[in-house]
Formats: structure tokens, sequence, C-alpha cells
């Protein structure tokens, strides 16, 4: 694909050029002869980490704050470090992993890699909810 030069974005193979292109059988025949791509072209050149480092901390700071109002709108100052413990790590949870099974669901992905990064969620949820049960006012 290289060649193509194609510019940073999503792209899909076959590509259906409206909703009824997407019901006609020439459209079916080109999905059933394949290939059939969904793919993501990045942006040429080296990734930057500084950049990905601060929307992966906007990100953590965005999951911490929804897990902190929805707990502390429903548990008071004071309570037992488990409480908070569970509460803040089944929201945070949600936030970190469960929104990454649907690209195993809906686009393919390995179910294996989900698996990884859902792993990896509960434990980014466990280190919040720790943090949270930690600091939560006494």
């Amino acid at each position: 694909v290289g060649p193509l030069d194609l510019p940073p974005g999503d792209y899909m193979i076959p590509r259906p050029q409206s909703r009824e292109d997407l019901r006609s059988p020439e459209f079916a025949a080109k999905a059933a002869e394949g290939p059939n791509v969904i793919m993501t072209v990045l942006p040429k050149g080296m990734m930057s980490m500084g950049r990905n480092l601060v929307q992966w901390f906007i990100y953590l700071l965005a999951v911490s704050t929804l897990s902190a109002y929805v707990v502390g709108r429903s548990t008071p100052p004071g309570a037992v470090y488990m409480h908070v413990f569970q509460l803040i790590s089944a929201i945070a949870f949600v936030g970190y992993a469960v929104a990454l099974w649907q690209m195993s669901i809906w686009y393919r992905r390995a179910w294996n890699v989900t698996v990884k990064a859902t792993i990896d969620g509960l434990v980014y949820a466990f280190l919040t909810a720790g943090v949270f049960g930690w600091l939560w006012p006494k």
C-alpha cells in the first residue's frame, strides 16, 4: 500500500457508496469475492510518544473523574475502604476495558488481543480503586 500514498484515516474495502449500494448484488459479490479489509493508516514518520502519553494521561483523568463522580454521589465520606475499592474498580474497569470488546465483536479483532487488553484494564481498574480507597475522605 506504500505506493498508494494513502492519507491517514480509516479505510474499508470494499466500501459501499451508499446504503442502497450496500444492499446491491454487485456489492455482495465484491464482499463475497474478497478481500474484505478494515484498516487504519497512520501518519508517516515515527509516532510521538509525548503526544500519546499526554492523551493517555487525559484518558486516565477522565476515567478517574467519572468513577469518582459516580462513587462520590453514592458513597459518603468515611466509607469502608473495601466498599470504595469495589465500586471504583467496577466503574473504572468499564471505562478501561469493556468498550474494547466491541472491536472483536464488530471488527473481528483477535479475541486474544482483546483478552490481554481486558486484563490490562483490570489492573488499571484495581490501581485506580486502590488509590481512591486509600485517599477517600474520612
